[in-house]
């Protein structure tokens, strides 16, 4: 059997948002559809999956709401699903930046199609910044491009302001500001960056239409300007062109990706560490972590799901 996964965010207001999150909760799980959607004042972003009747369905329930009515989705494939549990969480925003008078909805930059991004980012006037986290970027990203090497997206306008100092990638020059291209994986963080931008006086902003995903998807990798593999948010870990599952897993503890280099040192243990996080976290939890793997393995033998299975009087 195979299912499908559909990514998907709109930025739109929704003040009533915590209002549609029981019903919305109990469509998914009435339909088999798993994964996280998050609900807040500006929006709704988050990736489910499921059987493709199942997935289909909470699309069109979503679509059913006029403000919703345009909402796009990215989909793949896998044989097996890449979420355990079904959550729909209420947020203060759907992709924490901290900047409360960045709008995306009214203030977002330029989009730029996947087949006319490599002409804009050849361009040497123009400034590339991906605007993921450091351990997203550290498994691939676009030649040419910066990274801001920071640890959650809310550190990104700090980076900025920095930048645009004298001397920095985003100061003035002969009074005029530079030409920006900001990327991420499926198009909201850096939607929200060229808001960003533009709140900051940067008049020609330009962004990734769809994201790395929708590069991945329709540019051939002959054509391509990526190089290396793109970090995804569920078990796939990471894809490659034509959004095929790359070779990278996920550390159980500190949640970064591992390459099969990684895994050879001696400090990886499947599901307790990597040579990153060793020593990071004491025995005890160690111990933990190797009684959630060994839960995980028994689950695997017996085929049933562990990681998320709803326990008895839990919410």
């Amino acid at each position: 059997m195979t299912f499908l996964t559909a990514a998907l965010y709109k930025f739109v207001e929704l003040p009533d948002f915590a209002e549609l999150q029981p019903p919305l909760l109990a469509f998914c799980e009435a339909h088999g559809v798993k994964g996280t959607l998050l609900l807040a004042p500006e929006g709704i972003n988050g990736t489910i999956a499921g059987p493709e009747d199942g997935v289909r369905a909470v699309l069109a329930y979503l679509r059913s709401d006029a403000r919703l009515a345009a909402l796009e989705h990215k989909e793949a494939w896998a044989d097996h699903l890449p979420f355990y549990r079904m959550k729909v969480r209420l947020k203060r925003e759907i992709v924490t930046m901290g900047v409360p008078e960045v709008h995306p909805a009214l203030m977002a930059g330029q989009y730029v199609k996947p087949q006319d991004w490599n002409q804009l980012i050849a361009d040497p006037n123009v400034v590339l910044i991906d605007t993921r986290n450091d351990y997203e970027v550290s498994i691939g990203t676009f030649k040419g491009a910066i990274n801001p090497a920071t640890h959650s997206f809310s550190e990104l306008p700090g980076w900025v302001e920095q930048q645009m100092a004298e001397g920095g990638k985003l100061a003035t020059t002969d009074g005029k500001k530079p030409r920006v291209a900001m990327f991420c994986t499926g198009g909201i963080r850096c939607e929200k960056s060229t808001a960003l931008m533009r709140s900051k006086g940067f008049d020609e902003v330009y962004h990734l239409e769809g994201g790395i995903l929708k590069y991945l998807e329709t540019v051939p990798q002959a054509q391509s300007s990526w190089e290396g593999e793109c970090f995804v948010f569920d078990e796939r870990v990471s894809v490659g062109h034509g959004l095929k599952p790359g070779d990278f897993t996920l550390c159980r503890s500190c949640r970064d990706p591992l390459s099969d280099q990684d895994r050879q040192s001696p400090l990886y243990e499947l599901g307790v560490s990597c040579a990153r996080c060793h020593d990071r976290t004491t025995k005890e939890q160690k111990r933990g972590y190797r009684e959630r793997q060994r839960q995980v393995e028994l689950a695997q033998a017996r085929q049933q799901a562990h990681i998320g299975v709803r326990q008895p009087g839990s919410t």
